[in-house]
């Protein structure tokens, strides 16, 4: 897929973004230490591989329990953010939709919080599976939700202009893992 125009930088490279994942699981498991039955749910697509990077730092390093893993379906913009779906999307998937979430303690993982809208269809979504509580963690806070959403585990918190975005870049779906400010070519009027 084509990337859209403009001046991207590095905000954080591969290195920054392997000890800010460590310091996400440190975080993560201060909130989820001593719960038996934890699940982490990636929103796909970024979020998924988020989610096992994530999993392994809070099982390798913090000895957190093996969480079950799930990764939900989940679309407001496009890749490019250039399509903004008129209703967020959430497809529920048939093996995942019959495991029975009550009494998990959730953690929501994607990569970037923007406005809340996905955040709050899967915690609408997740709520009603009964869980004993739903955190969510987000490698990228842009600190500009319009509905009353936060992570309670963030990587990196960036405030930029409105008509910039934010770039997760994460294995598999791009080559290197980094975050890239992306300021959009202005068309000429």
């Amino acid at each position: 897929m084509d990337r859209p125009a403009g001046l991207r930088t590095c905000i954080y490279d591969t290195a920054q973004l392997g000890a800010v994942i460590d310091d996400m699981a440190r975080q993560a498991a201060g909130l989820l230490g001593g719960r038996s039955r934890i699940a982490v749910i990636g929103i796909l697509r970024r979020g998924a591989p988020l989610a096992d990077r994530l999993t392994a730092a809070l099982t390798q390093r913090f000895n957190v329990p093996p969480p079950l893993r799930i990764d939900l379906s989940v679309k407001r913009y496009a890749d490019d953010l250039t399509l903004l779906f008129p209703d967020t999307q959430l497809k529920d998937e048939g093996a995942q939709a019959a495991i029975d979430l009550a009494g998990y303690s959730l953690l929501v993982v994607d990569d970037v919080l923007y406005t809340g809208h996905s955040l709050l269809r899967v915690v609408d979504y997740l709520a009603r599976r009964r869980p004993a509580e739903i955190r969510v963690a987000t490698l990228a806070d842009r600190g500009a939700t319009r509905l009353p959403m936060r992570a309670d585990v963030v990587g990196v918190r960036l405030d930029i202009a409105p008509s910039d975005i934010i770039e997760c870049n994460v294995p598999p779906y791009e080559p290197e893992f980094k975050i890239e400010l992306l300021q959009p070519a202005r068309d000429a009027a």
